[in-house]
């Protein structure tokens, strides 16, 4: 498979117009057209990774952490990141990192971190995004318009909620003349003709606009074919960081901290708060989101899960009557591998792997 149709397949699901403007997300090293048989899923690449990957004939490694983040000036093996990149060129591996888009999108890691706390249903806690929706209109004579409507929707127009296919269909007439020159479908050079049509309207995701645009040309039995375009104040499907949710039967902290140690197969948990203190309702941000405290009490949750908290920190959301349960920044992320190795495996035919490096800098006793 070449490397552009499996990040294709890839950045179908986790889009990368979902990242903050200050991240790093995407292929940071290697070629488009190079052929992927066997893919290494980690949550960062550092030198052993990269050494495990070319042991193992890896062709490409994907990572949540961004591979390239700060700016490079110069690429030598003189410079550990120099190093690394002339280590995965030379041995043609490729390398794909997925950061922000990836805690941002829909099923994603907060997502997976919710489902591990066995919470299917939750909410967004902070909106970063929400999808540009078009409307589109096409005129087609009546015995092709079900072909047409069909292989709009088909490509991924006519979604509204969870319902599919859905469009609004009006009869009328429609009158064109062709011109020399031309090769009409209905009709002769210079005679007026009017020909029973339907008009098809359907809305259509940003994201897959030109897809649907491309299937309506090509199914569409006109020369010239009749259709309107325009943006709508809609909003479509909306992406955030950190999710909000009810548990479904009360818990106290303890109860819940324990629980998140035990999912995460955790040595040892920080808490913030009365152990005995009763939660109803939990926020998560995976990583570093500890400044999303004062968000996550105005959503209504008694509790906050997240890594990288600190101690000033703490004592800010000890005074707002806030609980945390601070999980580490790795291990709440770790967890990367396995949603990957997952979706890849489902999606692609390809041989994908899990790293057995161990990558967490910090140990505890």
């Amino acid at each position: 498979m070449r490397l552009r149709d499996l990040i294709k397949v890839i950045e179908e699901k986790y889009p990368t117009n979902l990242a903050y403007d200050w991240d790093n997300v995407g292929l940071l090293v290697g070629d488009w057209d190079s052929e992927i048989n066997k893919v290494l899923v980690s949550i960062e690449a550092n030198e052993k990774l990269i050494e495990e990957a070319i042991e193992n004939d890896i062709d490409l490694i994907v990572t949540h952490h961004p591979f390239i983040f700060s700016k490079i000036k110069r690429i030598t093996t003189s410079e550990l990141k120099g190093k690394l990149i002339h280590k995965l060129i030379k041995n043609d591996i490729a390398i794909y990192s997925m950061h922000t888009n990836f805690d941002i999108a829909n099923e994603g890691l907060n997502d997976y971190f919710m489902s591990l706390l066995g919470i299917e249903k939750s909410e967004i806690l902070d909106v970063t995004y929400s999808e540009q929706l078009y409307k589109l209109a096409v005129y087609v004579p009546k015995d092709y318009a079900d072909t047409v409507r069909l292989k709009m929707c088909e490509a991924g127009a006519g979604f509204i909620g969870n319902y599919s296919h859905c469009s609004f269909n009006i009869d009328g007439k429609g009158t064109f003349m062709p011109k020399e020159g031309t090769n009409p479908f209905i009709g002769a050079i210079n005679s007026l003709e009017t020909v029973e049509e339907i008009k098809v309207e359907t809305v259509v995701p940003k994201k897959v606009l030109n897809s649907v645009l491309n299937e309506m040309l090509k199914s569409h039995p006109y020369e010239e074919v009749a259709y309107d375009l325009y943006k709508i104040e809609n909003k479509g499907e909306v992406f955030g960081l950190g999710r909000i949710a009810k548990l479904d039967k009360k818990m106290n902290l303890e109860e819940l901290a324990q629980l998140v140690k035990e999912k995460l197969n955790m040595n040892y948990i920080r808490v913030v708060g009365d152990l005995n203190s009763d939660i109803t309702k939990i926020a998560v941000v995976t990583g570093s989101g500890s400044s999303y405290v004062k968000d996550a009490k105005k959503s209504g949750a008694q509790v906050l899960i997240t890594g990288d908290l600190k101690y000033h920190e703490a004592q800010d959301a000890s005074d707002i009557g806030m609980n945390i349960i601070d999980c580490g920044h790795f291990e709440s992320e770790y967890i990367f591998k396995d949603i990957m190795k997952e979706f890849l495996d489902e999606k692609v035919d390809l041989k994908v792997v899990q790293s057995e490096v161990d990558l967490n800098p910090i140990k505890t006793f």
